[in-house]
């Protein structure tokens, strides 16, 4: 008896390849969510696709970041997944550095090749002191280290995106976290569009704009190809895509992590919705990801790592990035690339 197999339904992964690598075209709402549905036989197929995607539009150099929080804990946000608000809790407790610690974080940062320093501060929104301490931060920087600064304040005014233009920081994060339909499942002590206006304002600001969010928080699938719909919607510079961790004390802190297969499809899935766009490991990849799953990603998609520790969670140790990033024959990117 002669015996048969079933030959694989590549249509999902024919349409997409058509639509972005062809066309050149972002990937839509319902193409996103056939792709975040695809079998796991696919899964390699779908990250190679992702891959060329990203070689094609973006290029094979990687951004590497660091981050540092100038003001940890005590947020008066309910965001669910984070234990940095004073509403959980979570054992955060409330910090803020002073500047030469802020201007060592920036000279370790540009010590591992990083091209651009984040600053982030537990806020609702930033006050005259958080302002005042951010400006006198950036210039002690730009003194001190040739790197890009960046900042993560939460929400903003008018006024306040004229002054971080002022100070010289050329990139803002500001991530929409969900999407809208699951929105008030994750934050309900602000609005989705709340958060969509300061994106808004920092793009016409002339500033690039960094806005991702979070998976694995319980959303559906479909609620996840919203988000990355939505994210492509705003057109940000950078999309940084976060893997739920759960922490302690919070009220996501008894989910189960999001599994390696429908991680590294969310990314795919990702790069094909956003074809042109840097596309950020961030925090939760050890977790969700490990090792293998690293490369994995690195090779489906992603051109852009955060290094070192985050935010209150730990991540690799950079030396570990750099020498995968090596390992796989792919340069990093220079500071002047950045501008």
């Amino acid at each position: 008896m002669t015996s048969t197999t079933t030959p694989r339904d590549t249509t999902v992964l024919d349409r997409a390849r058509e639509v972005v690598l062809d066309r050149g075209e972002a990937l839509g709402y319902d193409d996103i969510v056939a792709v975040l549905n695809t079998p796991d036989e696919l899964l390699p197929d779908l990250l190679a696709l992702a891959h060329d995607v990203r070689l094609k539009y973006n290029g094979e150099e990687v951004e590497v970041e660091g981050i540092v929080s100038l003001k940890t804990g005590g947020c008066p946000e309910d965001c669910h997944f984070c234990s940095q608000s004073g509403q959980f809790t979570s054992p955060v407790r409330s910090v803020w550095l002073n500047i030469p610690e802020l201007v060592r974080a920036a000279e370790q940062t540009a010590a591992t090749g990083a091209s651009e320093f984040c600053i982030v501060a537990a806020v609702r929104g930033p006050d005259a002191k958080l302002m005042s301490q951010m400006r006198e931060g950036v210039k002690a920087i730009k003194e001190a280290v040739d790197i890009e600064v960046a900042a993560s304040l939460g929400m903003l005014s008018q006024e306040q995106v004229d002054d971080l233009v002022d100070m010289g920081v050329h990139r803002y994060n500001h991530n929409l976290e969900a999407a809208r339909s699951y929105f008030t499942k994750v934050v309900t002590t602000h609005s989705y569009d709340e958060r969509w206006d300061t994106c808004t304002m920092v793009k016409e600001s002339g500033m690039e704009l960094c806005c991702g969010g979070l998976v694995g928080m319980g959303e559906t699938v479909e609620q996840r190809a919203e988000l990355a719909s939505q994210l492509a919607e705003l057109e940000p510079h950078e999309v940084p895509l976060n893997f739920l961790n759960p922490r302690p004390g919070t009220p996501f802190g008894d989910l189960e992590p999001m599994g390696s297969s429908d991680a590294l499809r969310t990314i795919a899935a990702f790069r094909l919705a956003l074809p042109r766009t840097i596309l950020r490991y961030a925090g939760g990849r050890e977790l969700t990801l490990g090792d293998l799953g690293t490369r994995d990603g690195l090779l489906g998609g992603i051109n852009a790592v955060i290094v070192g520790n985050y935010l209150t969670t730990l991540g690799r140790d950079p030396r570990e990035d750099l020498a995968l990033l090596d390992e796989l024959q792919m340069p990093i990117k220079a500071l002047n690339a950045t501008l």
